[in-house]
């Protein structure tokens, strides 16, 4: 009988530093998140999992073209992923199928380079125009045609920022980390 109570009393050990371990990281530093619906696509399509790294934007800045997640500022209580295309104190503005930004770096503006993630095909429609403020970003779907983004919605408080995708665990056979496109 002793050793019966020993071995639960182990195992019980092994659960709890086990949990001291995992609830930590899974709740403060990387998170599971589920692919839905059709906006980042063919990039990121309905099912795919992926873990979202938390701790990123605590230590440093998000970057255009981060693939982020973040509660969806008109219901928080929906999450949302989409692509930074703009970043605080930035002007961006679409217009001819064309995104320019324009910063302190690019005083005549500077056209995006998408063809990293964007099939030569998609296009980005509407025509927009927006400054954005200390702690904004502008963000777009890849699948720009059915995606509801900043072009809709308006831009995005950082405070609604939930983190970077940093690897996209299934389906396995596009196991990986994901990678920011350089402009």
């Amino acid at each position: 009988m002793n050793r019966i109570i020993k071995f639960f009393w182990e195992i019980f050990k092994i659960v709890v530093i086990a949990l001291i371990i995992v609830i930590p990281i899974r709740y403060y530093i990387f998170q599971p998140f589920f692919v839905r619906g059709a906006s980042m696509e063919p990039n990121f399509e309905n099912g795919e999992y992926l873990i979202i790294n938390e701790i990123g934007y605590k230590l440093g800045d998000p970057q255009r073209g981060d693939v982020i997640v973040f509660r969806y500022p008109q219901d928080p209580s929906q999450y949302y992923i989409k692509r930074i295309i703009g970043l605080p104190k930035e002007r961006v503005e679409i217009k001819n199928n064309s995104i320019t930004v324009f910063n302190n770096k690019f005083s005549k503006g500077k056209a995006l380079d998408e063809s990293f993630y964007l099939p030569s095909n998609e296009f980005t429609k509407g025509e927009v125009r927006i400054n954005l403020e200390e702690n904004e970003y502008f963000v777009l779907g890849d699948n720009r045609a059915f995606s509801s983004d900043s072009r809709r919605w308006g831009t995005l408080s950082g405070d609604y920022l939930i983190g970077k995708v940093w690897l996209r665990a299934w389906p396995l056979d596009k196991l990986g980390v994901i990678r920011t496109p350089q402009y």
